[in-house]
């Protein structure tokens, strides 16, 4: 006998027999009828109950629901859980305890349903985060599986920033919170950014809690409208201005930055309570003003480009954030301002001459016209007194007419300058705005930068020769081409026009002289100087008939004249008879006889 064995007893009490027939001869049959039972298929129909994963697979899951029992389920059904492996308990539903192939058929999703709304429910009252798979897209946002419903999940609510490709989200198992549930309908709404919206609001407090003016944080670009940019913080949103965005001038933000860029910012301001955050770019650079040349001095010639034109004026930029104004004055040498626009448009290169430099202000002004010469300073040459021009009728005043020679020279001809003959109310009888116009250089103002002009002077003056021609008392045919209340203009030969008061517009008959008439008038006054003739058509027969009267007094005076010298040739009488003659001559002499 070994070492091994010298010490070992068979057990007193060990049963050969069972041992022999697999059999408890002590076990009452009682006993091994509840054994057998026990491992019979127990599991009803329509019932919910947990397995566990024996086997997992692409197509499908095979679940052991106990007693020996294995059931198949789709593997579609456990999509919301990518993770699934074996060894996992999940909850089933029995829906045939036998299929024709003696198959358990079991359903992942019917169990999940079965249970699904009372924990939908729970999850909405704890404020609980669940798990959820996304399906598909729909239109608005995406249909979320969650516990087996069909929840809704909408574009708004899957991120705090603005999707823009929602097909990402698809087939991808998230966390959600239940945020809204329509009980009668049985609609379920659920968000992922409310989880965002709460860790972010936790890392705001943290940031805005450490906010300080001139604070440089790194940010992303988040949005980017018309008048500035939105970047996150972090959890915390400031706006970059758009005129904080460059030195230089901007008209799009988006030609400064891009969507989800990564930028550095500087904390200009904020509000008591840190809600409004103004931001800086460009401060993060020096100012352009801080580089400029310091040669640079009034009276150099810069070149740059109009970034922005008002009426006033146009904004030159001369380098990145340094700028320029050239006032429209300094535009021509016109002294018509007019508008910047006719002059210049944004977008144009353009060479000035600085005519003002404030370093300090950051301040500087330009001028264009200081490019040409100032035709001003050699006027006596170019337009010399007496010298024929022609000009641009630019306005009209009561006493004159306002002419532009070239760009700068203006000149005015006054309304008695306009013609010889003709008598001018108002220029715009005369001509017309915009029209050329002939003129003579009258008189130079050099210090007002006026010239003098007249219109008439290109022709010799013909009231030289209408004095020989309209002499007082010649009668000469007139049309009336005018009535006024005081009278009537009457147009004569040789263009030359009259002027006849209305007693002097009576006609022979009685009647008053009408418009248009043609009637003989006489001179009866010439004033040269004043260029005034004063015509009578009543004096035309008035005169004639005056001239009759007269002779006739003239007659009838010569004939009492030699009465008179009969009587003194008579010697003188002393009778009574005589007297009484004496006395008839003297009644017939007063009577004019």
């Amino acid at each position: 006998m070994s070492e091994l064995t010298k010490n070992v007893k068979p057990l007193d009490d060990f049963n050969w027999d069972e041992f022999e027939n697999g059999t408890s001869a002590n076990v009452s049959k009682e006993e091994l009828d509840k054994a057998y039972d026990e491992t019979l298929n127990k599991v009803s129909e329509h019932q919910v109950t947990e397995g566990t994963v024996i086997s997992v697979d692409k197509k499908e899951v095979i679940v052991n629901i106990g007693y020996k029992s294995d059931g198949i389920i789709q593997a579609s059904e456990f999509r919301y859980n990518p993770n699934l492996k074996v060894g996992d308990k999940v909850e089933v539903y029995v829906e045939n305890q036998e299929d024709r192939k003696g198959q358990l058929i079991l359903s992942h999703k019917k169990a999940r349903l079965s249970k699904s709304w009372d924990r939908v429910n729970a999850a909405l009252e704890n404020e609980e985060v669940i798990q959820g798979f996304i399906k598909c897209r729909t239109k608005g946002g995406m249909i979320v599986d969650v516990f087996g419903i069909e929840a809704f999940l909408p574009g708004s609510q899957i991120d705090v920033h603005p999707i823009r490709d929602y097909d990402q989200f698809v087939n991808k198992t998230m966390e959600f919170k239940v945020v809204k549930i329509n009980q009668e309908f049985r609609n379920v709404v659920v968000s992922h950014k409310a989880l965002i919206e709460e860790e972010i609001e936790a890392q705001k407090r943290e940031i805005i809690s450490k906010l300080e003016k001139g604070q440089i944080l790194e940010g992303t670009v988040k949005n980017i409208t018309s008048y500035g940019v939105f970047v996150d913080l972090g959890g915390v949103d400031g706006l970059i201005h758009i005129t904080d965005l460059s030195w230089g001038r901007v008209d799009d933000p988006h030609k400064v930055v891009e969507l989800d860029q990564k930028i550095n910012v500087v904390i200009l301001d904020f509000d008591d309570e840190k809600k409004r955050i103004a931001l800086g770019l460009k401060q993060l650079t020096p100012h352009p003003w801080d580089a400029l040349d310091a040669n640079l001095k009034v009276g150099d010639k810069v070149k740059g480009k109009v970034v922005v034109i008002a009426d006033y004026g146009a904004f030159v930029e001369i380098q990145p954030g340094v700028e320029g104004l050239i006032h429209v004055s300094e535009m021509s040498w016109s002294q018509h301002l007019r508008s910047a626009q006719d002059f210049l448009s944004v977008g144009d290169e353009v060479e000035a001459v600085i005519l003002t430099l404030d370093r300090d202000e950051r301040k500087m002004s330009l001028g264009i016209k200081q490019l040409k010469e100032d035709p001003w300073e050699a006027i006596e040459v170019k337009y010399p007194v007496g010298s024929k021009h022609t000009a641009k009728v630019r306005n009209f005043t009561n006493f004159g007419v306002f002419v532009e020679l070239e760009e700068g020279v203006d000149g005015l001809i006054h309304i008695s300058d306009l013609s010889w003959t003709k008598k001018v109310k108002h220029p715009s009888e005369f001509t017309q705005v915009g029209t050329e116009i002939d003129v003579v250089v009258l008189d130079i103002d050099k210090d007002n930068r006026r010239l003098s002009l007249g219109h008439k002077q290109l022709e010799d003056n013909p009231w030289n020769q209408f004095e020989a021609t309209y002499t007082v008392g010649s009668v000469h045919e007139g049309k009336i081409v005018e009535l006024l209340e005081k009278g009537a203009v009457v147009s004569l030969e040789k263009g030359v026009e009259g002027f006849a008061t209305p007693k002097h517009l009576v006609k022979e008959d009685g009647t008053q002289a009408t418009l248009g008439e043609e009637l003989p008038f006489k001179v009866i006054e010439f004033n040269k100087d004043s260029k005034r003739i004063i015509l009578s058509h009543s004096r035309t027969f008035e005169d004639a008939q005056r001239e009759e009267k007269k002779a006739a007094k003239k007659a009838a005076r010569a004939n009492k004249k030699e009465e008179t010298v009969k009587i003194e040739n008579q010697p003188a009488a002393t009778t009574l008879g005589d007297i009484d003659v004496l006395a008839q001559l003297k009644a017939q002499m007063e009577k004019g006889e």
